[in-house]
């Protein structure tokens, strides 16, 4: 299933619509303004919190976590050691980890299990200015969660870059 993101400006307080790819709301972003840390929530339609994104306030490099039903469900950091700038590494709550690589800031990456494909963030396949495109390859996969993840390392590379 595809999905396509507004690229708006990822600040705390901006709220937009993540689109399925027959147009129809299937996700909304809600930035949480006034909060101490920079905090997100991914909603259904319906405005039902499926997923919190939150910036871990210590800790030497940035991480962000992802929480679902108030419980920590990942982990995000970038890859201690890595010949690639942009190469994330999120850590699942039972232990699990994917791989996230590519071109972050150009929106052009992908998010692996052990070398299988999980989803392509691309903005080649969208002529929108601004916009990026989530492709959910695996039809068992979570699509929130992936969307999350895509969220999450583009607003932390974001944030890398803004701080040099």
């Amino acid at each position: 299933m595809k999905y396509v993101v507004r690229d708006k400006i990822f600040a705390v307080g901006d709220d937009y619509w993540i689109d399925d790819e027959h147009g129809r709301h299937a996700f909304l972003v809600d930035g949480k303004a006034l909060r101490l840390r920079d905090t997100l929530e991914l909603k259904d339609r319906n405005g039902d919190v499926l997923i919190t994104l939150r910036r871990k306030l210590l800790g030497l490099r940035g991480a962000m976590t992802i929480e679902r039903d108030g419980a920590e469900l990942a982990t995000i950091r970038r890859k201690r050691l890595s010949l690639l700038r942009n190469h994330y590494r999120v850590t699942l709550a039972e232990g699990t980890e994917l791989d996230v690589s590519g071109r972050i800031l150009d929106r052009e990456f992908a998010v692996e299990y052990e070398g299988e494909l999980l989803a392509h963030i691309s903005r080649r396949w969208l002529t929108l200015r601004d916009t990026y495109g989530v492709d959910v390859v695996r039809e068992d996969a979570d699509a929130a969660l992936l969307i999350a993840v895509a969220v999450c390392v583009i607003r932390m590379a974001e944030k890398e870059r803004e701080d040099g």
